[in-house]
């Protein structure tokens, strides 16, 4: 495993191990497809984790069975549909590609349809390839039995995502506080292309407000796991 200096051994076993042994056995007695969920504020770890979740699954395939990582972030509307739409912010009509991430950019009918297409029979799942800045379509074969989606918003209690909720049979949430995600999210825009100034900017009229959105209004996970001291404890 290519991340293990991640996290630490007690980590790896006193939780990660259990969870994953958690979703083989929802597995066995639901007797179908697992959809879980790994769900936290931006800048919070998830893609980081959820892969090596998936990894850490392949390498004990021995005491559990394997998970498939996808991320929520391919069902953004494409760079084209955000460059021309517009949605309200504070009383004002905005383009969505200067509120890009926020929930109103993603097409959350075409989220929910995919997800159920992949507990029944397996479907295409569409990327967010961040050199483009756009939606890879259909990129991804998806037939596994353990299904691991990881997204900001996949607990939302906001009109329109509720159905999403609905649609998991296990979910985490990942608890980071502020001051860690503020910096991760500038240097994520930065290493996009942004200058500090426009990261700043950004942090500020778009990504600050996604994070009191997810924790603030957010259903209740099944399990929490909150960051502190770099690693993640159970809440």
């Amino acid at each position: 495993m290519d991340e293990k200096n991640i996290y630490n051994a007690d980590t790896i076993e006193e939780i990660f191990m259990p969870f994953l042994h958690e979703l083989t056995s929802l597995r066995m007695t639901l007797d179908r497809k697992v959809i879980a969920y790994l769900v936290g504020a931006p800048g919070s770890g998830k893609s980081t984790l959820a892969n090596f979740l998936e990894q850490l699954s392949r390498e004990r395939k021995s005491e559990v069975d394997t998970i498939r990582a996808l991320p929520m972030d391919g069902y953004h509307f494409s760079a084209a549909y955000m460059d021309i739409t517009t949605v309200e912010r504070d009383g004002e009509q905005i383009l969505m590609r200067d509120i890009k991430g926020a929930p109103e950019t993603f097409d959350v009918d075409l989220l929910v349809d995919k997800i159920r297409e992949v507990r029944q029979e397996g479907t295409n799942w569409n990327i967010y390839d961040r050199k483009i800045h756009d939606v890879l379509p259909d990129y991804l074969s998806v037939e596994d039995e353990i299904i691991l989606i990881e997204g900001n918003y996949l607990l939302l209690k906001d009109t329109g995502w509720t159905t999403i909720r609905t649609l998991t049979d296990y979910s985490v949430f990942l608890d980071v506080p502020r001051e860690i995600l503020r910096p991760r999210l500038i240097n994520r825009k930065i290493q996009g292309g942004s200058s500090p100034e426009a990261a700043e900017k950004f942090f500020e009229f778009s990504d600050a407000r996604n994070i009191e959105r997810v924790i603030n209004n957010s259903a209740k996970a099944d399990a929490t796991w909150k960051f502190l001291d770099g690693e993640f404890i159970k809440a």
